[in-house]
């Protein structure tokens, strides 16, 4: 692989040429190793922040609130740094497409790989994609630049790879 980006470009306002790489330092990004599995509870995860907020909020509503310590996060500054060098990382592709400005007409995306294969999906489940860009701790050299992951995470275990382009069309 020559180049380490990828196109969105087709039925766009604005075609965008992506580097995967400085995705390292995102803080959208999610880890492929646990994001799928989280799908399923993630709705039981809103209720119990919600109700672990309200607690918190009644604790310092009566007993006052507590200072931040400052040595306090020291381990957790460590595990970050050992997290991105060992982890598996994606990106939500949204952004991404809705920052292409596909014209109104646009109803699919079209991936297109370096082996000439080529997928085809309507525009609504392309912004449910989550685009892998890190594999423990490595980019994708190989089988890259980025591989796509469908929302639902029915191909998690294999994603599309070697996707050098990806085109905004008008049908499906």
């Amino acid at each position: 692989m020559s180049e380490f980006v990828f196109f969105i470009d087709g039925e766009v306002n604005r075609p965008l040429t992506i580097d995967p790489t400085v995705w390292i330092f995102d803080e959208r990004k999610v880890d492929l190793t646990t994001y799928f599995d989280e799908l399923d509870t993630m709705d039981d995860e809103i209720t119990a922040y919600q109700k672990s907020i309200s607690a918190q909020w009644d604790k310092e509503r009566t007993e006052g609130s507590e200072p931040p310590n400052p040595n306090r996060n020291g381990n957790l500054i460590r595990y970050n740094k050992q997290a991105l060098i060992h982890g598996s990382f994606g990106m939500p592709f949204k952004p991404f497409l809705t920052n292409a400005a596909p014209i109104e007409s646009a109803s699919s995306v079209r991936i297109e790989t370096e082996n000439g294969e080529s997928h085809v999906c309507p525009i609504e489940e392309a912004l449910k994609w989550i685009v892998g860009f890190s594999k423990d701790g490595q980019p994708l050299r190989d089988n890259g630049p980025v591989h796509i992951y469908f929302g639902d995470g029915s191909n998690a275990s294999n994603p599309i790879t070697h996707v050098k382009r990806i085109v905004i069309e008008n049908e499906l």
